[in-house]
């Protein structure tokens, strides 16, 4: 019988394997992870490879592979791998009867169409793709608690469901009206892989816009929001700092509203979910109150029409945007408080 509180962790080398890791390391309901990489270099611990990681307890180094892992007695894999390598080890980790939560884009959809279109791979089998529950725990957390695969969200599309799921499920968006998400990410959103227009001196006091139209985060937030692709405007634009996300989203409203109604109905739509903290109207959060965190925070101002609405989200693309979620759907697929290593 496997246990689901022994940790596999594949992937540990990019930048958000690492901060799994700080959370995993400090999570008070597991049982030492084991981390697995391709090349160990000789290193049998994690701190021979990051220093950083030295003096907090055993954090035992393999060298992966499916049945490694398989012939272990771990439980749950965190995959914090690119979507191709996710798509090939998750269906031989649960066939062996691991759960597996998975922070690559490889089985956010139910239709291989989609992410072949998007990500211009080839799509797992449809049947893990349908087995598959999206992990944004505010809006999916009794099917994550039974889950045996947790396709955690990207980080963009979860600064942006949330800000707009309040507003879209009871329709007070205008019909036909244009939601524009004018987004802003720091330069660890792009991964660690080395590239020209990610040095230094190309982010530093620079400040772009890239993937108009053709971001993969886009039908994660058509999926979950109900908008119709034709109404929304994504956009996505590169900060010169290490981590965090800034989303501004610009909505029509159907019928004019008071500040303190929207208020009210962010607040009842995320009573008792911790991780979501919502701002007094007329508010704004800014991206130090969310870094190293796990927290999104929303906050909003009306236009004396009361029908012109901008929202600020604001969250760490390694917190909220991808580790921390993950470790927060895990934390619900083990039946304990969400916010459990997360606060």
């Amino acid at each position: 019988m496997r246990d689901p509180r022994q940790i596999a962790v594949v992937g540990v080398t990019g930048y958000t394997g690492l901060e799994l890791a700080r959370i995993l390391l400090r999570h008070p309901q597991l049982r030492p992870p084991v981390f697995y990489v391709r090349e160990t270099n000789g290193a049998k611990c994690l701190a021979e490879l990051f220093p950083q990681f030295r003096g907090w307890g055993e954090a035992p180094l393999r060298t992966l592979s499916a049945e490694t892992i398989i012939s272990s007695n771990a439980g749950t894999a965190f995959l914090a791998t690119p979507h191709e390598a996710s798509a090939e080890l998750a269906p031989s980790l649960l066939d062996a009867g691991l759960r597996v939560v998975d922070l690559s884009g490889a089985f956010r959809f139910q239709s291989a169409e989609t992410f072949t279109s998007w990500y211009k791979l080839p799509a797992p089998h449809a049947d893990w793709l349908n087995e598959a529950v999206y992990g944004i725990p505010e809006l999916y957390s009794a099917e994550i608690a039974g889950a045996r695969l947790v396709a955690n969200p990207g980080c963009y599309a979860t600064s942006v469901i949330l800000a707009l799921c309040p507003l879209t499920q009871p329709g007070w968006i205008a019909p036909g009206s244009s939601v524009v998400c004018d987004c802003k990410s720091g330069a660890s959103g792009a991964g660690k892989d080395p590239r020209r227009d990610l040095h230094f001196v190309e982010v530093d006091e620079n400040f772009k816009a890239y993937n108009l139209f053709t971001h993969r985060h886009t039908p994660e937030i058509l999926d979950h929001t109900g908008l119709s692709e034709s109404q929304l405007i994504f956009s996505t634009h590169l900060l010169p700092l290490s981590r965090g996300i800034l989303s501004t989203i610009y909505i029509t409203l159907d019928e004019p509203q008071s500040a303190q109604n929207i208020e009210a109905l962010y607040r009842k739509f995320y009573a008792g979910r911790t991780m979501v903290r919502i701002w007094p109207a007329g508010t704004l959060p800014e991206l130090q109150h969310v870094a190293h965190t796990n927290f999104c925070d929303l906050g909003f101002a009306l236009d004396k029409s009361g029908r012109r609405l901008i929202i600020v989200s604001c969250l760490d693309n390694l917190g909220k945007g991808a580790a921390g979620q993950a470790v927060q759907n895990f934390n619900h697929m083990l039946g304990i408080e969400e916010h459990t290593a997360l606060q």
